[in-house]
């Protein structure tokens, strides 16, 4: 009879394996906080806050032709959030994300969706990406970098579930 090869590192594999078996499947012990809704809030990107300008001014739009939507939503009850102000920044066909005509903020709607439109975003450090932010004080301030995933692209969405600050 042929006996089952057991030695230290087998058992160190198949236990971690077990662990992690437990801690991730459907009903795992190990979850990220989240609120009652079950929405984890948003957090922020690395890079989302650079060349941001405190207090954009609200703007119908910063010029045509790409399209920035998202949605706003309570991480608490996960309701849509009406009248919420987000700040969007990029660099675009006008010139770089310092340019004070690529920055505006525009306000949700009842549903809590945002739109705005502007000038075809161009890469920036190699990369087409956008800005958003929320910073107004009711909820944590979260900025978000989406990258697209071509220069051509002409829409990029960014969604957020604010937490209480």
């Amino acid at each position: 009879m042929h006996a089952p090869f057991y030695n230290r590192r087998s058992f160190l594999v198949s236990a971690g394996l077990a662990a992690a078996a437990l801690a991730t499947g459907s009903s795992g012990l190990i979850r990220p906080a989240m609120a009652a809704s079950g929405l984890a809030p948003t957090q922020s990107m690395r890079g989302g806050s650079n060349n941001y300008r405190p207090g954009a001014p609200l703007v119908d739009s910063l010029g045509r032709g790409f399209h920035v939507t998202g949605k706003v939503l309570n991480a608490v009850d996960g309701q849509p959030l009406d009248g919420v102000r987000i700040q969007i920044w990029a660099a675009t066909t006008l010139g770089g994300e310092r340019e004070p005509k690529n920055h505006g903020s525009v306000l949700t709607q009842a549903d809590g969706s945002f739109a705005l439109e502007m000038e075809q975003i161009v890469p920036n450090f190699g990369q087409p990406h956008a800005h958003l932010a929320y910073d107004d004080g009711a909820y944590q301030t979260v900025f978000l970098r989406p990258v697209m995933g071509s220069p051509s692209d002409t829409s990029v969405s960014a969604d957020f579930v604010l937490a209480a600050a």
